[in-house]
């Protein structure tokens, strides 16, 4: 009876997904509209719909999952992405949001990169549209193996039949509705995520007499877990924490700032992103510590299922049923933002910017959704292996675009002396190291890992960032220097942005900033 109400519930969650997907259709008149909202996304959908898109499937299965495993321990991921979450909204929002209109009104990552470098030869434009493909790959694959596990779970039907059913929703309203129909969807989906996650924890501590009752159950299983010290080393901690620094390169919350209506709503969205992403995370730490009490009679097989395990013993079905569409909600939000932004590093940084540069909008809008199912395709056979890690899928591209951009945008908005040579070489150095560390970090199958290798425990993103960082600033002092018009643009997007902006009613450019 639980599994039909359950799926009562999705099918109507289905259909309202839908329904927002063509109501957007109706609302998207044209290419700029389809990838960017034309730039009117306000700061409650905005900064709620970013949570969303870039937490994704690991906050309800990932993190929970992780402090299942580890205990209280597990939360330095969630320390780490706290902090870096709000230095990105707080210093790289509103500058980005100035200089990509600035800059010519580039309307996506790589766009940006070859205006704001002058970048003639659109080398910049090739490098970063082949990472977002490759590393976006990845990272979709993880939200459709945590859509297969969730349907795996409560429908008890094969892994591949579950991984078609989600594909092909999730691809559906992306295909029609565009970034509007992302933006709405992601809002509803960030909401029911966070009302899920203050649910769960509430009602589990509860059910276990209450928080004393709590810790000491899961003290008396191995009082480590109570200690966020235990267990870690110190390149474990500073891997976790490092996670932060991930932020400010994923393309997919870059996008969300490119398309707030202006830098005021940068401000408001910043506050209304930060109380979510915190009460979020903490719930899902204390869903998985709960977790480790409540299921040690019969523990899970699959720890990244915890939340799941919650839904489907706590609550009546029709509860439940809500609970879990949150658990897809927020497979569904990443996902659906993610298919967009590769679907447009196809459509106008390959096609349009090396075929056909003159490309019509009719023409781009059905490349994009063409594309759309292209990457969809592509990711779902990445996903097939039903052994996946969804956190280790997420940690992999993470560590990639938070090395391949991370640096390069940083130093682009704040230090005006960057150049096309420093950005080249930033990009190419992080996305290799990253690469070529995740292989070196993995002993051959059967082997233990060596003593020679132990540094390479460490998460690529430190090296990757910190690399990328060097060899940035290094190669913007090769070559030729910025030029006059560089200079001028870079000093215009500062006073847009500065303690005291200027009138722009009186300034030539016309942009709403």
């Amino acid at each position: 009876m639980g599994e039909h109400i359950s799926l009562i519930v999705m099918i109507f969650y289905f259909l309202v997904l839908l329904l927002i997907g063509y109501l957007a259709y109706r609302k998207t008149n044209d290419f700029s509209d389809y990838i960017l909202g034309g730039r009117k996304l306000g700061p409650v959908v905005g900064g709620i719909a970013t949570g969303a898109n870039d937490m994704s499937s690991w906050l309800l299965l990932g993190l929970p999952g992780a402090v299942y495993v580890s205990g209280m321990s597990g939360s330095w991921l969630a320390i780490g992405l706290c902090i870096g979450a709000y230095i990105n909204w707080q210093f790289v929002g509103k500058r980005l949001r100035v200089y990509t209109q600035v800059s010519k009104n580039s309307l996506t990552l790589p766009d940006f990169l070859e205006n704001r470098f002058e970048d003639k030869d659109r080398v910049l434009r090739m490098i970063s549209s082949l990472f977002i493909l490759v590393f976006f790959a990845f990272y979709i694959s993880s939200g459709l193996v945590g859509g297969a596990i969730l349907f795996e779970s409560i429908f008890d039907i094969p892994y591949l039949t579950a991984l078609i059913i989600g594909s092909i929703i999730i691809c559906a309203y992306t295909f029609i509705g565009g970034f509007f129909a992302v933006a709405w969807t992601d809002f509803l989906q960030g909401t029911l995520m966070f009302i899920a996650l203050l649910i769960v924890p509430v009602v589990a501590i509860a059910t276990m007499g209450g928080w004393n009752s709590t810790m000491d159950a899961v003290g008396s299983i191995d009082f480590g877990h109570l200690d966020i010290f235990s267990g870690t080393t110190s390149l474990g901690i500073i891997s976790l924490l490092a996670w932060g620094l991930g932020y400010f390169g994923q393309p997919h919350v870059i996008v969300r700032f490119m398309s707030m209506k202006s830098t005021k709503d940068i401000t408001i969205g910043t506050t209304i992103y930060t109380t979510w992403n915190f009460l979020a995370l903490l719930g899902a730490i204390f869903t998985g510590f709960v977790g480790i009490a409540y299921f040690n009679s019969n523990p899970l097989e699959n720890s990244e299922t915890v939340f799941i395990a919650f839904a489907q013993n706590l609550f009546n079905p029709w509860i439940s049923g809500f609970l879990l569409v949150a658990v897809l909600s927020a497979i569904m939000s990443t996902i659906s933002s993610q298919l967009l932004v590769s679907a447009t590093a196809i459509s106008e940084d390959f096609y349009k910017g090396f075929i056909r540069k003159n490309a019509s909008q009719k023409e781009l809008l059905i490349v994009v959704r063409l594309s759309v199912l292209v990457v969809s395709i592509f990711a779902i056979f990445l996903a097939l292996n039903p052994e996946s890690s969804v956190l280790g899928l997420v940690g992999y591209a993470w560590a990639g675009f938070g090395s391949v951009f991370g640096p390069v945008i940083l130093l682009a908005l704040f230090w005006k002396g960057t150049t096309k040579n420093g950005a080249m070489a930033g990009m190419l150095i992080g996305g290799l190291t990253v690469i070529f560390w995740s292989i070196l970090s993995t002993p051959p199958e059967g082997m233990e890992q060596s003593a020679a290798i132990i540094p390479f425990e460490l998460y690529e993103l430190v090296p990757g960032f910190f690399l990328s960082l060097i060899a940035t600033f290094a190669f913007s002092k090769v070559g030729r220097k910025p030029s006059k018009e560089m200079l001028e643009e870079f000093e215009m997007m500062k006073k847009y942005i500065g303690p005291k902006p200027v009138d722009r009613e009186k300034e030539d450019l016309k942009v709403g900033i």
